[in-house]
């Protein structure tokens, strides 16, 4: 069975033409070694001639391999200058400057070694057996490049976006061929495989031009719920940032009742907001000595100082 799959997927390598280049060889040494024993000089002569040729292509490829790797950067500057007079998406420009280098970079390589005479019509069969054989031990990495290509298309987030998948979160800097990097908010680099990043949820608080920050205040019973609401009130006027907000009575319990503040931002200035008001709600509640709730102060969708609950 094995034997079967290897025969339809593996080229098949042409046991002729071995035999007639191992001959070929053969014969080569052969009469190098006859001509040596007869006329030294001769095959001396030939061999450095045979040695100044091959030094020579080594030469070549080395001054290809040189010029085409400052080709390929030269090529990789247009494209970023494209990229940005025509304001192309970021992720786009990231994915395509890596696919682009990694394909020139093997064009290289292969125009390099037909210059030292190398067959690469054999090589490119050899290259594809080896290629099918490093694809399934590299599975993995395959999956990421069809991960990225999937981002690619569809556009989850771009660079720059700040979003939350995998257990991570953090401002996305560049998406390659394999991997998308992130840096989180305490300036750690975070890099998540496309391929588990592509079917994963992802959260992008960036989408949207605004988001609603939503606060839980749970006061003391005999609290002004009129007062509470008119000082709130107050301290949302006082921020440029918040243009719409709304203020209810949510629960009653036995602890106390419970407001509900929403504030409508732009995007980028959520966590500013979310720590000044936070922070100006508990003073200013302070000096007009309101009093909390026994139990807690929460904040959804993010864990508060003085949560003591699960």
């Amino acid at each position: 069975m094995i034997t079967k799959l290897l025969q339809t997927t593996l080229p098949v390598v042409d046991e002729q033409k071995l035999i007639q280049t191992s001959d070929s060889l053969r014969t080569v040494t052969e009469e190098f070694v006859n001509v040596l024993k007869t006329d030294p000089h001769t095959a001396v002569t030939q061999l450095v001639h045979s040695a100044i040729e091959f030094g020579l292509k080594v030469v070549a490829a080395i001054i290809i391999y040189v010029i085409g790797l400052w080709l390929i950067k030269r090529v990789k500057k247009m494209m970023n200058r494209n990229f940005e007079r025509k304001h192309t998406d970021k992720t786009i420009a990231s994915f395509t400057n890596s696919m682009v280098s990694v394909v020139l970079t093997i064009l290289v390589i292969t125009l390099c070694i037909g210059t030292l005479g190398v067959n690469t019509t054999s090589l490119a069969a050899l290259l594809a057996a080896g290629g099918m054989a490093l694809g399934m031990a590299l599975s993995g990495t395959l999956q990421n490049f069809a991960g990225g290509i999937m981002l690619l298309i569809f556009k989850p987030f771009k660079v720059g976006d700040f979003i939350e998948a995998q257990g991570y979160s953090g401002t996305v800097s560049e998406v390659n061929m394999v991997s998308t990097k992130l840096i989180s908010t305490d300036n750690r680099v975070i890099i998540i495989p496309n391929g588990a990043l592509s079917s994963a949820n992802i959260n992008n608080y960036s989408e949207k031009e605004t988001r609603r920050v939503d606060f839980k205040i749970p006061m003391a019973h005999g609290t002004d719920a009129d007062k509470f609401i008119e000082k709130v009130n107050s301290i949302i006027a006082a921020d440029a940032r918040v243009f719409d907000s709304f203020i209810a009575v949510n629960d009653l319990n036995t602890t106390g009742v419970e407001f509900v503040i929403k504030l409508w931002v732009k995007s980028p200035d959520y966590w500013p907001v979310y720590h000044d008001f936070y922070k100006t709600l508990y003073t200013e509640l302070n000096k007009e000595n309101f009093s909390f709730a026994a139990n807690r102060l929460d904040i959804s969708g993010n864990a508060s100082p003085f949560d003591n609950q699960s």
